[in-house]
């Protein structure tokens, strides 16, 4: 027999960047909150500043079962344990333009977002209070109104400063990029040391992850937090109209019901749809909150470009934020490429270097080996630049996130992934490609390269929308079918831009939040 716990106010499925804005904000408004993440408990005196170690952090089951003739990139992108993908992120918190939430109306392509820019500045202005922004708006000659950073610049090093002069060159403009990193003591929370060591978590605090700034507040205001706890259905009561709380299996098996008021799923792109579809009862025969028939679609990925070049002075690669150092969106306006393509990029410059993993230098040019690696590396160590061109991606329908027949071990189908990266996002990465390199020559390279095609940001999925027959959810993230259910997460963008992701996640959550707050009588199940 199932065991069933007490009720609380509101589970939350996911304990990260989404997940720890509605603990914060349900909690400090008195709400009973139990977060249920599958992956392990975590702290920052568990992150080790290591390659191999950094590895611990991405997700590692269940796997994903891809099948499109592109791929998501789904080990880099997701996380697992407290603090989810944004314990291991980079940091770089640009602003969605104007633009990016009406492209349908202006442009005639896309989706339009249920609301404007101006509806999202007051949450994205109290989130960069919150964590402690590092920028300067001033220089950010692109960005939309919004309030000025909490914080001065990150470091910029030698590094910044000579892909700097291929950009000035080309009549191009850079500016201090946007980072949710602390340049500047801030809160009782310790400046960056500018190791580069972003990518395998932040053990002092300074990188705004999940630990350190809401899940923070929320366990102050009395929120639990509970590991090992692999959420497989969504359920309703007998109507289908209110979710009465989640299933879930613990870490030996056993399946247990968590009864609550409300359920916010915050479990990830990939994870939302497929709970949701795994949801089906009879009141939602083809999952719950699916009477669209839109959950798991609009799957979107940034397609990015890594661009590396050797340089004759020493670029101190070393130093700064595995992010970058610089922003240029001057490529940002939807019809600027020359290709044609739809879209917008940008590009982050000057990423602090490591030896080797992924984004490390032995992989920039994974041909070479033997001798010629070593003096390739010891070259690298002190001459390479490296930058990354973000694109985006067009939301189409076909790209999906749907059950497989494999399941995992609690016996929940695993999640297929029908991908195929869009028109417009494959010719902007070509453009960028070739700008990239061009760049690097203005500035100075005695060889400059591109990296493969690569993938960046889970989007898409549970999207947002004015009604039913157009998205999953509504303009506050709640379902248009089940009024007590919440999703968070970047699954809820209708559209992708070209910018990182997890600024406007913390955004659109706060934005949800305070909703189901303020509507809570009403609201609850």
């Amino acid at each position: 027999m199932d065991k069933v716990m007490e009720a609380v106010d509101v589970v939350i499925v996911g304990a990260g960047a989404a997940g720890s804005v509605y603990a914060a904000v349900l909690a400090e408004a008195g709400k009973s909150v139990l977060v249920l993440e599958r992956g392990p408990a975590r702290k920052l005196s568990d992150l080790y500043s290591s390659q191999i170690w950094a590895r611990r952090l991405k997700w590692s089951s269940p796997e994903v079962v891809e099948t499109g003739p592109d791929t998501i990139w789904f080990n880099f992108n997701a996380g697992r344990g407290y603090g989810g993908a944004a314990i291991h992120h980079y940091a770089v918190w640009p602003r969605m333009h104007a633009e990016d939430f009406r492209e349908k109306s202006l442009y005639g392509k896309g989706l339009d977002w249920p609301f404007e820019y101006g509806e999202l500045r007051p949450h994205y202005d109290k989130v960069q209070r919150d964590v402690g922004m590092s920028g300067d708006a001033t220089k950010e000659i692109w960005r939309p109104p919004g309030d000025p950073y909490p914080l001065p610049p990150v470091l910029v090093t030698n590094h910044g400063k000579v892909l700097a002069r291929g950009f000035e060159a080309l009549k191009m403009h850079t500016a201090p990029i946007p980072m949710a990193v602390l340049s500047q003591p801030y809160n009782g929370r310790p400046a960056c040391i500018w190791d580069g060591w972003c990518d395998a978590g932040c053990p002092i605090g300074a990188l705004a992850n999940p630990l350190v700034v809401y899940f923070a507040r929320a366990l102050k205001a009395g929120a639990r937090m509970q590991s090992d706890s692999a959420v497989s259905r969504v359920l309703t009561d007998a109507t289908g109209e209110k979710v009465t709380g989640v299933e879930y299996y613990t870490s030996t098996g056993d399946k247990v019901i968590q009864p609550a008021s409300a359920v916010v799923l915050c479990a990830f792109t990939v994870e939302n749809s497929r709970i949701l579809l795994n949801s089906a009862n009879s009141a939602h025969p083809h999952g719950v909150g699916n009477s669209s028939g839109l959950v798991g679609r609009y799957l979107m990925v940034h397609p990015a470009v890594s661009i590396s070049g050797m340089f004759n002075e020493d670029m101190e690669n070393y130093s700064g934020a595995t992010g970058g150092q610089l922003l240029c969106q001057d490529v940002y306006p939807k019809k600027s490429d020359p290709g044609g393509a739809f879209g917008s990029r940008q590009w982050e410059i000057g990423l602090a270097l490591k030896p080797n993993d992924l984004l490390g230098i032995a992989m920039t040019n994974p041909t070479i080996f033997g001798a010629e690696l070593h003096k390739f590396m010891a070259d690298g160590a002190r001459f390479m630049g490296s930058m990354v061109g973000v694109c985006e991606d067009q939301p189409v329908r076909d790209n999906r996130i749907e059950p497989d027949t494999k399941q995992d071990r609690f016996g929940m189908p695993l999640a297929r992934i029908v991908y195929k990266q869009s028109d417009d996002g494959r010719k902007l990465w070509q453009t960028a490609a070739a700008e990239g390199v061009k760049i690097f020559k203005a500035a100075g390279a005695r060889d400059a390269w591109p990296g493969p095609p690569a993938g960046q940001h889970i989007m898409g999925g549970t999207i947002l929308g004015t009604d039913r027959t157009n998205s999953v959810l509504n303009a506050t993230s709640q379902s248009h079918d089940v009024q007590n259910l919440f999703v968070g997460g970047p699954g809820t963008f209708p559209t992708s831009s070209s910018v990182n992701s997890t600024f406007t996640v913390h955004a659109v959550a706060m934005k949800g939040a305070h909703h189901l707050v303020g509507n809570w009588s009403s609201l609850k199940g």
